[in-house]
């Protein structure tokens, strides 16, 4: 296993990653949902998938999820990117469907489930079928894929997503930050619900030099090697006024400087790019 490699591998072409430890509750109706969860339910049609919050009483956030519309009134909850995807799963279940499946859409071919969602920040999909199906599956999958898909492991997900900007449960979301603080209040669908900033998420760029001024403390909650962008990064809260360039001093006393969220793809242009 080298996360290293995976991590290129996914973002010179593709990697397959298995995220069958992720929690799934279905929900015969939304009532016991809207209360739940952020997102506003009719707003999300049948076969359209939608990330959103669970949050606290307080308004923190304490689990991120994705809430998919399964048709008669039926929900699916899961909690818990240009790459070769889309033509590799074009083998499987068809160019035309690949085509025509839009970003945060799915459908359901043979008895699975297609996503088209990505949290590498490529082009992505995540199939959804019975657990006895998945060895066939991946090996039809690795079959497809020839030399341009691998098989990846946890360590390469955690890097692809900290270049994308992508938050964590456990890290980021750490039951205590809001979605305003987490750069996620567009996912509460409530207009009437309002959340302070004590703190903000930003990215940063370690540096080797001293401050020579006293400078702003920040908290890391993820860092990683960057192989796409030959550095080291992290993802950190910081003073609600830190901006792009700021120097800041970590909790073990290193220095770094204040990143633009994204660091790789800043337009998110690439998992809405054309499948094939």
């Amino acid at each position: 296993m080298n996360p290293h490699e995976e991590h290129l591998a996914t973002r010179r072409a593709a990697g397959l990653f298995d995220f069958s430890f992720m929690g799934l509750f279905e929900f015969s109706g939304a009532a016991a949902l809207d209360r739940l969860q952020s997102r506003r339910l009719t707003d999300i049609e049948p076969g359209r998938a939608a990330y959103t919050l669970l949050l606290n009483d307080d308004g923190s956030v304490f689990n991120d999820a994705t809430v998919w519309n399964m048709g008669a009134d039926r929900w699916w909850l899961f909690t818990g990117r240009r790459p070769a995807s889309g033509a590799i799963l074009a083998h499987l279940i068809g160019a035309d469907t690949i085509q025509h499946l839009r970003y945060f859409h799915f459908v359901d071919i043979h008895k699975m489930l297609v996503a088209r969602l990505g949290y590498s920040g490529e082009l992505g999909y995540e199939l959804v079928l019975p657990a006895p199906r998945e060895m066939a599956l991946r090996k039809a999958l690795l079959e497809a894929g020839d030399d341009r898909l691998r098989e990846c492991s946890f360590a390469a997900a955690d890097s692809l997503r900290i270049e994308s900007g992508y938050v964590l449960f456990d890290r980021e979301i750490d039951g205590r930050a809001n979605p305003r603080e987490l750069g996620l209040e567009r996912l509460v669908s409530d207009p009437g619900r309002t959340f302070g900033l004590s703190r903000k998420l930003v990215g940063l760029e370690f540096t080797d030099r001293p401050a020579h001024v006293e400078v702003p403390s920040a908290h890391v909650t993820s860092e990683c090697d960057s192989p796409t962008l030959g550095k080291r990064i992290a993802l950190s809260f910081a003073a609600p006024d830190a901006k792009p360039g700021d120097g800041v001093k970590l909790d073990d006393g290193r220095v770094a400087r204040v990143a633009k969220l994204p660091f790789y793809d800043p337009g998110k242009q690439l998992p809405r790019a054309a499948p094939l």
